[in-house]
């Protein structure tokens, strides 16, 4: 089974080469994909937790899970293959998780995760993954990252709307330091418009500190699983299809859209591996993030984008280590600062992804109703909207553009 695995097909960098290809705007880039991963999805798995009953030290335990061990993943994965491979966990598998807490306990719940590990592992093992991945058109696929995409760039208007007073200076800076490219390459538009974002929060006194907490170190709770059949049957099939068809199929996507060969079977198998030690912890299951990896790969050349998927993996180890110190900092800035950061970052991701999904001409009208399917948010038997837009967009192909099926089918 291992035969199917992607052997790298670069050579992994030494210290002094990684080194040599870092730069501010990759630290930037992974900086950036750091804080939306520790805010808007943090925010998240602490509501779910807290909905479903789980104790101040099992959060603090699933936090720490979810950023450590997916950033050692991410650090293994991306210095071993030389390419940004950004790992993360699965969102819709933790909103997934909410209803089960209110009926399974969270041992239960666990056993289910260790279920999941174990069949992510064995789908990238046996190579069927790639296959499936294969199979799918990828403007059908395209259109489904637009429509999860476009949701950050709506925020981007929102947080204009209701804070201007924090979102104006942030997209002037970003606008001013894009169009003039000697000083972008100084600063990149991100920073600045990070830096000039913490100025205006500070100027406006509009820092929560009622929300900073005192210096803490990570605390995991290391739980025995309960093997519930209840359990298995809700959540196993339907976490393995977040992650590997929802979520890891916009991560491919994102990385095929930046001109990367992402290794899906081992990406796949990483996951498992990922999964099984999060779960060891109480944290749901491990998956090539799309989101983040949009931001790593926004910017810089190509073979260098590699250290800004190793930054983002350093932060998520620093913050696993100091989860319950680093979530309150997050969490006393205004909303709005992410929002528009991650608006910010995804514009120029969100207009490939239209271009990859109606550019070329074919399969549009599935690409089309991928996206709006998957832009309602309109989740079925537990399973998020994304995968309901794939399946939604090739039957719609499948139907209407089989012209563009038999040219797929010819060319390859």
């Amino acid at each position: 089974m291992l035969a199917q695995l992607e052997r790298p097909t670069l050579q992994a960098p030494s210290l002094r080469q990684a080194l040599s290809d870092y730069g501010l705007g990759y630290f930037a880039n992974g900086l950036i994909a750091f804080i939306f991963s520790a805010t808007g999805p943090l925010a998240i798995i602490l509501s779910v937790g807290t909905r479903g009953g789980l104790s101040q030290a099992e959060l603090a335990s699933w936090v720490f899970g979810v950023f450590f061990v997916n950033g050692l993943v991410t650090i293994a994965m991306s210095w071993r293959y030389k390419s940004p491979l950004g790992f993360a966990w699965t969102i819709p598998g933790t909103v997934l998780v909410g209803p089960a807490l209110q009926h399974l306990s969270f041992a239960e719940v666990i056993g289910a995760f260790y279920a999941t590990s174990l069949l992510v592992l064995v789908m990238g093992a046996s190579g069927w993954v790639k296959r499936l991945m294969s199979a799918l058109p990828m403007p059908i696929v395209m259109g489904m990252v637009a429509g999860v995409f476009l949701r950050f760039g709506l925020d981007l208007v929102r947080a204009m709307h209701s804070n201007l007073a924090i979102g104006a200076p942030m997209v002037i800076a970003f606008l001013a330091l894009s169009a003039s490219p000697a000083l972008g390459k100084r600063v990149p538009p991100l920073i600045g418009s990070l830096l000039v974002g913490a100025l205006a929060i500070g100027l406006l006194g509009q820092l929560d500190t009622g929300a900073l907490g005192s210096f803490a170190l990570a605390q995991p709770v290391v739980q025995a699983p309960v093997w519930s059949m209840a359990a298995l049957v809700e959540l196993v099939v339907p976490l393995a299809i977040t992650v590997l068809v929802v979520q890891n199929g916009q991560g491919v996507a994102v990385l095929k859209g930046a001109k990367h060969e992402p290794p899906v079977n081992a990406i796949a198998v990483a996951c498992g591996i990922g999964a099984f030690f999060s779960a060891a912890v109480g944290a749901v299951s491990t998956c090539l993030t799309g989101p983040s990896n949009a931001l790593l790969t926004s910017s810089g050349k190509l073979e260098r984008q590699y250290t800004a998927a190793l930054t983002f993996g350093a932060f998520g180890v620093l913050f696993g280590l100091m989860a319950p110190t680093f979530t309150g900092l997050m969490l006393a800035t205004p909303k709005e600062f992410i929002m528009v950061l991650g608006g910010l970052a995804m514009l120029r991701v969100l207009q490939g992804s239209f271009i990859g999904s109606f550019g070329s001409g074919k399969f549009t009208l599935g690409a089309l109703v991928s996206l709006l399917v998957t832009v309602t948010d309109i989740g079925i038997f537990n399973i998020g909207a994304a995968f309901w837009g794939l399946v939604a967009g090739f039957i719609v192909s499948w139907l209407m553009e089989k012209h563009d099926f038999v040219a797929l089918a010819n060319k390859g």
